[in-house]
């Protein structure tokens, strides 16, 4: 046993030690896979940004279409659809997860039911099956007192709109349900407990503390959105890929047009993505002084 803490650093010697370990040699780690997977992703970067000033890529085209009157207003219509989407999107999602969350079994059934189908079938056939419901719908109102022919209301844009939206508020509603279990059941109770109603307690105490679960994939679902409008121009709606096709069509520069739309898009997330993350530090303040309490309450 004697022998055993002699030649133990930690535990041999009356103070622990038994040699000095100031006398060893420091020798550096080598991070041989740090460095070669640093060389491989500058190498492909280098490589993809020679194959781009190489290529049959007329910058200056891209620079010349980067702000003409078509592909401002294809943005425009980008943003405003992906604002109306989104807005529709999640007042359909808010709607869906307070009905999944009801003990009335049709209404939990009518919103499953809706989920169910709006997720499982592609954007991009809701898309089509709203801009042909003249094909289903010859005409929409009241028959014998008021009707419209479907095919003047469909338009490319509220076709757009309904598909994005409704199938946004599928996915919405999935998001805002996991927020509204996220939040103990405690303070359900105590919201029934000094009488509030569910619609009061939902609005002033579940949903502001579901937020913090809710905004960061809600934010994801908006990015996400503003590409996944390029979709629309397959019905003819003209945001900023319509434009671009429209233009490369006329003069065949089909490649710097993609380039100018890409730049647009890569402007507009990363705008967004900041607006994000401010958002997410707003709704995260309960939650950081939280933390920093308990943090200082355990030093203690």
């Amino acid at each position: 046993m004697a022998s055993v803490l002699s030649e133990n650093p930690v535990l041999g010697g009356r103070d622990g030690f038994t040699e000095d370990i100031s006398e060893f040699e420091h020798v550096r780690r080598k991070h041989v896979g740090r460095y070669v997977s640093a060389a491989l992703i500058v190498a492909l970067v280098s490589w993809v940004v020679m194959a781009f000033a190489h290529g049959r890529i007329e910058w200056a085209v891209v620079g010349q279409y980067l702000a003409v009157r078509s592909i401002v207003v294809g943005l425009g219509n980008t943003v405003l659809m992906t604002a109306l989407a989104m807005l529709l999107g999640v007042s359909i999602g808010v709607t869906v997860a307070v009905m999944r969350l009801s003990a009335n079994p049709v209404i939990n059934c009518a919103a499953a039911g809706y989920v169910w189908f709006f997720r499982g079938t592609p954007v991009l056939l809701q898309l089509l099956l709203w801009f042909n419901l003249a094909l289903v719908f010859p005409s929409l109102g009241i028959p014998g007192l008021v009707e419209v022919p479907t095919v003047e209301v469909m338009t490319p844009f509220l076709a757009s709109l309904l598909g994005l939206g409704i199938n946004q508020g599928a996915y919405t509603s999935e998001v805002v349900r996991a927020g509204l279990l996220s939040v103990d059941q405690g303070q359900y109770e105590a919201a029934k407990a000094i009488g509030m109603p569910n619609l009061q307690a939902l609005r002033r105490i579940i949903l502001p503390q579901a937020m913090r679960v809710i905004v960061p994939p809600i934010g994801n679902e908006l990015i996400g959105m503003v590409k996944l409008t390029s979709l629309a121009s397959v019905i003819q709606f003209p945001e900023i890929v319509y434009s671009a096709e429209n233009i490369y069509y006329a003069n065949n520069r089909v490649i710097e047009l993609l380039i100018v739309a890409g730049i647009w898009y890569v402007v507009v997330v990363t705008v967004l993505s900041t607006l994000q993350g401010r958002v997410e530090r707003y709704f995260a303040r309960g939650a950081g002084a939280f933390g920093a309490t308990r943090r200082a309450g355990a030093s203690t």
